[in-house]
């Protein structure tokens, strides 16, 4: 990465800078900035709310390599009928394998410590909170928008005559979708601060341990899907709607 002063990079948001590369995202999980659900902050604003040294952080930031290497896709040049249904055949389907599972491993954990770490009993209701939520916000995502999301792209090419969603612009179940990933963005947020980042206490069973680095491993993911969506496929699936009318 460039310097951040020759380039401006300072001013631009937590977002712009994971889509310039995406190697910026293991950065900023490192000091636990929010690049997807509150990704359209300043870098600035990010750092200063989080009280971290911007120093270190851009000297990790500059240490980066472009992301060049075969398994990193440059998803703003993907055609967006492929990148929605990227998001369901990796991130929709990750989500759909871990819900059961992690909710399982907290039902463990709960009974065999609960009485110890009462903390837990609040993780596993906020994971309760997200499991419903995304079951529901998946469903409407993969019934409702991205078909007309897939529409938009194929008219584009030419392959089918543009026409108007049902419910006038995707506009309206964008917004939608953005609320919902604020919403689970902070219950993870939140389960974050109440595990100590994901740290298990010294008592800590293997059971316990792996439930804290499932809810690690969920949110890195979790990130990254929401990234995708927020910062790529819903702005520029809104240009190619406002280009048709």
């Amino acid at each position: 990465m460039k310097s951040f002063e020759d380039n401006s990079l300072l001013q631009k948001t937590l977002s712009d800078i994971v889509r310039d590369n995406f190697k910026s995202a293991a950065v900023f999980e490192k000091y636990e900035l929010d690049y997807c659900c509150h990704g359209k902050r300043q870098f600035l604003e990010a750092v200063n709310e989080k009280n971290i040294s911007l120093t270190e952080l851009i000297s990790d930031l500059e240490s980066l390599e472009p992301a060049t290497d075969a398994l990193d896709v440059d998803f703003t040049v993907v055609e967006l009928d492929s990148l929605a249904e990227y998001i369901i055949t990796t991130h929709h389907s990750f989500v759909r394998e871990k819900l059961p599972f992690i909710t399982e491993l907290g039902r463990r954990v709960v009974q065999a410590h609960g009485a110890k770490h009462p903390e837990v009993f609040e993780i596993t209701a906020l994971f309760a909170q997200v499991h419903s939520e995304l079951e529901s916000h998946m469903m409407k995502e993969e019934r409702i928008l991205f078909p007309e999301i897939i529409k938009l792209a194929r008219a584009e090419r030419g392959e089918l005559p543009y026409t108007r969603p049902p419910f006038n612009t995707i506009m309206n179940p964008i917004h939608v979708m953005e609320a919902e990933h604020i919403s689970t963005g902070d219950a993870f947020e939140k389960i974050g601060q109440l595990s100590a980042s994901f740290t298990p206490p010294s008592d800590a069973c293997n059971t316990f341990k792996v439930f804290y680095a499932e809810l690690d491993g969920f949110e890195k993911d979790l990130h990254r899907h929401i990234h995708l969506e927020n910062n790529i496929l819903f702005p520029k699936a809104l240009a190619l709607e406002e280009s048709f009318n």
